[in-house]
């Protein structure tokens, strides 16, 4: 029978008027940079492991978009347990079978295996998911934006520096190495949060079935939960079009790069992992709702720049770390938002929020890859730009009390 937890105890999750430690809230961005990182390992071996398998363009981008449909798959099936699981315990659980999942990927005979094992620890990398309400929960009121935005960082940074640190270590050894690598984290991270983090009681007592039930309710329920979704559905879409691409104008003339190459240009795009905490702290402030316009404006600027400057570095560059600002900017605003609509219900909120998020992110990789497969970096330029312009067009119907 667990011991109850009083108001004082370390292992209390409820907030308190100066917020998390700060020791913990490095944690948790820690653990979700490495975790999410999984997802995007890949992107620049597509090249590579085109190659090695001998599949075409549009096969091997098929990897990008399995992802992506598995983090969907678990954001629906898996978070909501957030709300119904001890915190602790549930993420040590599929931080385990991600593990498992990442040696299988690393040991795959066949670009069919490998394709399985992608889809299997994309479904169980959602403890980040988890991370961040968790996150959100031990925060106060007025300073949770903030927070949330500080954990996101630090998942956003493993977004980012995954591509970069993937190509540089496969290039050093193998494209296997990186996810048995990665696979050893995963052991270890589970053990650190096994000790380090306080127990999160469930906030329900639904069962499985139910609990899914009403995740679906939510979503019905709540109207700025369907449109930040929406929103970040098309901003992720551009986002998984232009990595899911990129690394292909960058092995083709006039770049010629390789993989170390490819590996370095990602990493110019982590300089949008800065724009988080401000994004947070304009949350708070209430300026949702004009940041978002700007920010999926900026994507869709982005888009144009890198069409244009096909044959610049430095306009791809700057393009690149202007689509990540603006694809950071509105996931934190979005989140702000929806942690507010039922503080018992986080963790089945942001199920829905990020599933939709993913789902607008697999669609646009694979449409990029078809894209640029027929008509090349210009056909992925102009689905990227008119994604975000479709965000910004629905934004133009929002009132203003959302």
């Amino acid at each position: 029978m667990p011991v109850p937890v009083t108001a004082s105890s370390p292992a209390d999750t409820r907030p308190t008027a100066s917020g998390p430690p700060r020791r913990l809230v490095l944690l948790l961005a820690v653990a979700c940079g490495l975790t999410v990182a999984n997802l995007y390992y890949a992107q620049p071996l597509l090249s590579s492991l085109r190659q090695v398998f001998h599949v075409d363009e549009a096969t091997a981008g098929g990897l990008v978009t399995a992802t992506q449909i598995g983090y969907a798959l678990g954001l629906l099936l898996l978070v909501p347990l957030g709300d119904r699981v001890e915190n602790r315990r549930l993420a040590t659980l599929l931080l385990g079978i991600t593990a498992g999942a990442l040696v299988l990927a690393g040991l795959a005979p066949g670009f069919g295996l490998l394709l399985t094992a992608s889809l299997l620890f994309s479904t169980t990398v959602v403890v980040v998911q988890i991370l961040v309400p968790f996150a959100a929960d031990l925060a106060p009121d007025h300073s949770r934006g903030r927070i949330v935005g500080q954990v996101m960082s630090g998942l956003l940074a493993g977004i980012l520096l995954s591509r970069t640190l993937g190509s540089l270590l496969a290039d050093a050894t193998s494209w296997r190495v990186v996810y048995l690598v990665s696979a050893g984290m995963m052991a270890l991270l589970a053990l650190t949060l096994r000790t380090a983090l306080p127990q999160r009681h469930p906030t329900s007592t639904l069962r499985y079935r139910e609990l899914l039930r009403s995740t679906l309710q939510l979503a019905r329920k709540h109207a700025p939960l369907r449109r930040r979704a929406l929103y970040q559905a098309t901003m992720f879409g551009a986002f998984s079009a232009f990595w899911t691409t990129v690394s292909y104008v960058l092995t083709s003339a006039p770049f010629h790069y390789g993989q170390v190459g490819v590996g370095l240009f990602a990493l110019v795009g982590a300089g949008g992992v800065a724009i988080a905490p401000l994004a947070g702290r304009w949350a708070d402030h209430g300026l949702v709702r004009p940041m978002t316009a700007v920010a999926l404006a900026a994507t869709a600027s982005a888009f144009a720049l890198a069409g244009f400057g096909r044959h610049s570095i430095f306009a791809l560059g700057g393009a690149a770390v202007l689509l990540d600002m603006g694809v950071q900017t509105t996931l934190i605003l979005g989140q702000h938002v929806i942690f507010q609509l039922d503080p018992a219900s986080r963790a089945r909120l942001n199920s829905v929020y990020m599933a939709t998020f993913f789902l607008g992110g697999a669609l646009g990789s694979e449409l990029a890859s078809l894209a640029y497969r027929s008509h090349g970096w210009t056909a992925v330029a102009v689905l990227g730009a008119g994604l975000p312009l479709l965000g910004l067009a629905y934004w133009g119907t929002e009132r203003r009390s959302h």
